[in-house]
């Protein structure tokens, strides 16, 4: 018995689950042998060649997707007992279809990227592993920022580590604004100004063809991350109700941010407004360079972080600024909201052990540290938001000391797949004049609280 506990000891210290601090304290406990002892150390270190791979799944794109290959090469290069292997495949943040039908036919990944705000819906599919034993009594709600940690979590267990998280902020280019006799320090990112002020701005910038469309848009509506979430936390909406246990869709606040969409779109014609914003509009991947606002087609957006990275890539000659979410009325506080990825071990996993170390690696300072390096994310661990060599640059201090310790998040819930889903269907109802936001929205709310209520009462912090 106590071999047995001994080769368990030896496998969490391979996993980096202990450290050989804790293995030596364990192994004393057990009262086995020095020798006994010396050789589940010597087995410790594997040779290279025998190295046993993980395989990790993503569905990210570049330019995110060379930084996720930097760090399994930097982890390869440190492990010798572990090698990981960065596998692309088909989906996005909610279609998770290749991982499910992978789990499902036993060839699915030792570990997956997957959208933090979905981990609770895969978690009560069945899809994850619970990482309580892996942590092995670990507290990790105090490496994660608070928020991030509640989405890895699923009635009060962990199924994920946090990985990168952003905020949303509105960019506007300078010169078009002067151009059509707006002054950039209007939009000063101390004080936001209201949704009336922005369409006076932005009707001020729009330009007609000869054909009546569209040729320049001061903003377009729906493009980039002018979601549902940021129209209806920008109107101080609340999506879900844990008293109660209700998604809240048709929430006042939620409500009147669509009523914005709807009448801003209705009074520049929805069909025009589409012709000219439907190609970029959020649910589409765009590339780069035909992006309206790097094209100078599209004055201002409501965007991530990343976008500093895109900038400077792309459009390194435009002189932008970054600045709060405009607000309903004046005097209220600017609201933005923080998504982001987290690191998943589905059911099945081949290589449990080395996917927990992998995981360790990519979801902690090292692996974070690069990621915001390289894309201008911001980190989830407490201690590199507080390591101000991440964010010299203005504009991403700006995310990351403005936005960030204020961001709300999605509501971490075991339908928040469909509930996104269900949002967008009435988001685009919405900005195309197709129906009413209170009808849309409610609708919303009809096709998710009936899946919902199998799951009732839902911790989600």
């Amino acid at each position: 018995m106590g071999n047995d506990a001994l080769h368990d000891l030896a496998r969490q210290l391979r996993s980096r689950r202990i450290d050989r601090r804790q293995f030596m304290q364990g192994a004393a406990a057990l009262g086995v042998s020095a020798t006994a002892i010396s050789s589940a150390l010597r087995a410790h270190p594997a040779r290279a060649q025998n190295a046993k791979e993980v395989t990790f799944w993503t569905t990210h794109t570049e330019p995110d997707l060379s930084a996720l290959q930097m760090i399994v090469d930097t982890f390869n290069k440190e492990n010798t007992d572990v090698q990981a292997k960065l596998v692309q495949v088909v989906g996005d943040e909610t279609d998770t279809t290749k991982l499910m039908t992978a789990v499902r036919g036993g060839t699915g990944p030792d570990v997956y990227m997957l959208d933090r705000f979905i981990v609770a819906q895969r978690a009560a599919e069945g899809v994850l592993q619970e990482l309580t034993n892996f942590a092995g009594g670990e507290d990790l709600s105090e490496v994660y920022v608070p928020f991030a940690w509640a989405e890895a979590n699923f009635q009060g267990k962990p199924y994920a580590l946090p990985f990168d998280t952003d905020a949303r902020a509105l960019f506007y280019n300078k010169g078009m604004l002067q151009e059509a006799g707006v002054d950039p320090a209007e939009l000063d990112p101390t004080k936001p100004i209201t949704f009336d002020r922005f369409t006076e701005i932005a009707t001020q910038i729009n330009q007609i063809d000869q054909d009546g469309n569209f040729s320049r848009m001061g903003f377009a509506g729906y493009t980039h991350q002018a979601w549902h979430y940021t129209y209806g936390f920008a109107f101080g909406g609340k999506f879900f109700d844990e008293a109660s246990c209700q998604v809240t869709p048709d929430d006042p606040g939620i409500v009147a941010g669509h009523q914005w969409l709807y009448d801003y779109t209705k009074s520049l014609n929805p069909q025009k407004v589409n012709a000219f914003a439907g190609p970029y509009a959020a649910t589409e991947t765009v590339p780069e360079e035909q992006d309206p606002f790097i094209t100078k087609r599209l004055a201002m957006a409501i965007t991530g972080d990343w976008m500093l990275n895109t900038l400077a890539k792309f459009a390194p000659d435009i002189d932008y600024g970054v600045t709060l979410i405009p607000v309903g009325k004046a005097g209220d506080q600017s609201a933005t909201w923080a998504g982001g990825w987290s690191m998943v071990m589905p059911q099945g996993a081949k290589n449990p052990e080395g996917a927990w170390k992998f995981m360790q690696y990519i979801a902690g300072e090292q692996g974070q540290r690069t990621y915001v390096t390289e894309t201008k994310h911001l980190p989830t661990t407490n201690s590199l938001l507080q390591d101000a060599s991440l964010f010299e640059d203005e504009h991403h201090r700006f995310f990351a000391e403005q936005l960030l310790p204020t961001a709300k998040n999605r509501p971490p819930l075991p339908v928040g797949a469909k509930y996104w889903d269900e949002l967008t269907t009435a988001w685009q109802k919405i900005y195309l004049n197709q129906e009413e936001p209170a009808v849309a929205l409610k609708t919303a709310k009809d096709r998710v609280q009936g899946d919902l209520e199998a799951f009732c009462p839902i911790e989600t912090s």
